[in-house]
């Protein structure tokens, strides 16, 4: 990480946003060396919910022994596989077997998803996740991930947007918490143009976070060109001065 760019921004999110809760980050690397190892928690497991300790700044790192949930190790990249009738779980279910989330109208709608998510390439690897503030020289995030509320997501937004004269720098895909804040922007990242990501709308992983809370992910490409712009954008009207009072 260019501790220059780091610096820069956490200079100008106290500026801008006050104390406004800082993002976290997300790599891979082979070995985590000194970085606590994360471990499947009791019950419930979800690793959004699980993200609450990088938010409060402690580093972590996962690996696919790591992650109980199926969908977090598929959308991390270390499976390609569901679990059995899981195109039946996220529709209608199976009378008498099993009851679904009911989140897409049909099992063949479901296969149809699946058939065409691609894989991130992390066998073998851990995933890192970091608090902005905590990365070091050695460090090379992939996407900047925001736990935001709507404020702090209108400020985000237009950024997002400040040099993208159609006004689509922001996507929204139907997926999974995980899928947005990792998958999507994973993959944006190695766009020439990327966009950010607007998550935390699957309601299997709104309960890890407050009720006024959605994701903003930014592709690493995409967040250093957005700390670049800040200075010259509507963050220094009066306008904005007016909304950071509330933040």
């Amino acid at each position: 990480m260019d501790l220059k760019i780091k610096n820069e921004f956490l200079e100008k999110w106290g500026k801008y946003f006050g104390e406004s809760e800082l993002p976290i980050v997300f790599y891979y690397m082979e070995d985590p060396g000194d970085i606590a190892r994360a471990n499947i928690p009791k019950g419930r497991s979800c690793i959004i919910c699980e993200l609450a300790l990088v938010r409060s700044g402690t580093s972590l790192a996962w690996n696919v022994n790591s992650l109980a949930c199926g969908g977090a190790r598929r959308y991390f990249g270390y499976t390609r596989k569901m679990r059995p009738k899981f195109e039946y779980f996220l529709s209608t279910g199976i009378p008498d077997e099993m009851e679904g989330e009911r989140y897409i109208r049909t099992p063949e709608m479901v296969k149809e998803i699946i058939t065409n998510v691609r894989c991130i390439p992390a066998e073998g690897k851990y995933i890192v996740f970091k608090r902005f503030d905590q990365l070091g020289p050695e460090d090379e995030p992939i996407g900047v991930i925001f736990f935001a509320m709507p404020d702090v997501l209108s400020g985000l937004f237009t950024l997002a947007n400040f040099d993208q004269a159609e006004g689509n720098g922001v996507i929204a895909p139907f997926g999974s918490g995980c899928s947005a804040i990792v998958h999507h922007t994973y993959f944006e990242n190695e766009k020439e143009n990327p966009k950010a990501v607007l998550g935390m709308f699957d309601p299997s992983a709104r309960p890890c976070v407050p009720k006024d809370t959605l994701s903003f992910s930014i592709p690493m490409k995409k967040f250093v060109k957005l700390v670049g712009y800040m200075d010259e954008s509507f963050l220094i009207t009066e306008t904005w001065e007016e909304i950071k009072k509330r933040l």
